[in-house]
């Protein structure tokens, strides 16, 4: 096998083979635990080594050594032997029902805290299914499930109704206009109206949609508008009086306490509160649910659950 390539000598045998030399400290000792006459493995290792064009054995001592780049072959080895096995394990789970990979978009306004525990709880089931988080905003957030790009969005609005789309509640979620106290809206008496927030920048969070302008929302014609990537990009502008906006309350409040915040009631655009969902493609029978979105479609059904999705900002 003169021909043999660095990857088909990188095979589990071959790595195996190799693993008895470095123990045994010599070929004669490895071929008869392996089975093998000792010339013929004696040739195998010289097949590895000029395949890798490298010397994996120090053959002047009376035992056969590791040279340093053997050393490292058999570490490296080892790790891909046990992802190999893994690959394995993760095969025949997923065959009972487990999505190999599941994605979850969550929307700006979602709690990262949350979410990293309902992660820590879904590795704790020892799941075969890899997650991926996707951080998204507005209509970017739903794109990313009807393009295929998500199996669960978070932080919908509640209004959306698809054909394709199955959505539940998440609830209520309150938003807050507010400044920082050294802004010049913070000392103004009256409730604001538009032609207060026009002359002032207005931070606003961009829409990850990648069709079409996407959505903008509480934005004056002709009002300068600071647009950052997400809710705590916003949230660190206000702070710094950079402009001001709707913030959710559970996320500002911390500030608003401290006095770092100032809530400014609104004469025509009231502090609101939106109702949020959270959404899957419609399953064509209850048997194509995975395992792995059912998993999370259960943890959602508890309030506590999606409380704090909307509310818990704040670590610690």
């Amino acid at each position: 096998m003169a021909s043999t390539t660095p990857r088909s000598a990188l095979s589990p045998e071959n790595l195996g083979l190799l693993e008895a030399v470095a123990r045994l400290g010599s070929m004669a000792a490895a071929a008869r635990e392996l089975g093998m006459v000792p010339s013929a493995l004696t040739y195998r290792v010289r097949q590895i080594e000029d395949a890798l064009d490298v010397l994996l054995f120090d053959r002047s001592a009376r035992r056969a050594q590791l040279t340093p780049a053997g050393a490292e072959l058999l570490r490296s080895g080892q790790y891909l032997l046990d992802e190999l096995d893994a690959v394995a394990q993760r095969v025949k789970r997923v065959a009972t029902g487990w999505e190999p990979q599941l994605t979850i978009a969550a929307d700006a306004i979602i709690s990262h805290a949350t979410q990293f525990e309902l992660c820590e709880a879904f590795y704790a089931t020892g799941a075969p299914t890899r997650l991926k988080l996707r951080a998204e905003t507005l209509s970017g957030t739903m794109e990313a499930l009807q393009s295929g790009q998500a199996d669960l969005a978070l932080g919908v609005f509640a209004d959306i109704s698809l054909p394709e789309i199955q959505t539940a509640p998440l609830g209520p979620l309150r938003f807050v206009y507010a400044v920082a106290p050294h802004h010049p809206l913070a000392a103004v008496e009256h409730p604001l109206c538009d032609d207060d927030l026009r002359h002032h920048r207005a931070v606003a969070v961009a829409d990850s949609t990648v069709r079409g302008a996407g959505q903008t929302h509480n934005l004056l014609p002709g009002q300068e508008v600071l647009t950052v990537p997400t809710m705590r990009h916003k949230l660190e502008a206000q702070l710094r009086g950079m402009g001001g906006g709707f913030l959710p309350q559970p996320l500002a409040q911390p500030y608003i306490t401290a006095g770092l915040l100032v809530v400014k009631t609104m004469a025509q655009r009231p502090n609101h509160t939106i109702r949020l969902a959270y959404a899957w493609r419609r399953p064509r029978s209850a048997a194509d649910t995975g395992q792995a979105l059912r998993w999370w479609l259960d943890q959602l059904q508890h309030p506590t659950t999606r409380t704090a999705l909307l509310e818990n900002h704040h670590v610690g």
